[in-house]
């Protein structure tokens, strides 16, 4: 895949004035919603209902991520309220393969989402009940935190397993992308890219988002 998808994070948006943050990155391919209930990491966000009502205003598809205790349980909803994407944490899933199967039957793409110190290998017998694979290149919890080049022989390992298994599955990418960063992320053959302050820290969140993917794009390209 040589075109790459950037996700902006509304997690690094102003909370007050979400249509209004939502109108600023038109030009992304999804919007990237963090869901985190202070169980799972030790931060609050938002729950279901402001998901919904995003959903309602949004000019693009959602991408949840669910940093939430009894993905088992709670993530299925997301899938029945229309989003596009929902990707739950494996290491919150009593069921990961049957999970996936139901957000599947209700409509959207199954994500499954590592901590940076969870190894992929176990995991990779279930590629093709998954459409997408995130792998979280900081700690979930918090924005604004560094790049962990610990990750990328995981991202590449990743990566190396999906071009085996010849699906159609994206290896996402999430926490301290920015144009710095991107690149190795790109090489190690990340291809959705999920980023916070790098676009909406900046004056024109468009512009960010289509340098980002530029970059991407161009080493997805030579590798």
């Amino acid at each position: 895949m040589s075109q790459c998808c950037i996700n902006p994070s509304i997690l690094s948006a102003d909370f007050v004035n979400l249509e209004a943050e939502l109108e600023r990155i038109s030009g992304a391919d999804a919007v990237h919603v963090d869901v985190m209930d202070n169980h799972f990491v030790p931060n609050l966000t938002i729950g279901l209902p402001v998901v919904k009502r995003i959903q309602e205003v949004s000019g693009l598809p959602l991408d949840a991520h669910l940093m939430i205790a009894d993905a088992d349980r709670w993530a299925p909803a997301y899938a029945e309220a229309g989003l596009a994407s929902v990707t739950f944490h494996v290491e919150a899933a009593a069921a990961p393969i049957r999970l996936a199967r139901e957000l599947r039957a209700r409509g959207a793409k199954a994500g499954m989402a590592l901590k940076p110190a969870t190894p992929v290998e176990p995991y990779l017998d279930m590629l093709p009940e998954l459409d997408m694979l995130l792998i979280m290149t900081v700690e979930p919890g918090f924005g604004g935190q560094k790049f962990l080049d610990v990750t990328l022989p995981k991202i590449r390992r990743a990566a190396e397993a999906v071009r085996g298994s010849g699906l159609p599955i994206a290896i996402q990418v999430d926490g301290g992308i920015a144009p710095d960063t991107i690149e190795r992320a790109a090489e190690a053959g990340a291809n959705v890219f999920v980023a916070g302050s790098a676009v909406y820290g900046t004056p024109d969140p468009n512009e960010a988002i289509a340098k980002l993917r530029a970059q991407a794009s161009a080493v997805s390209r030579a590798v």
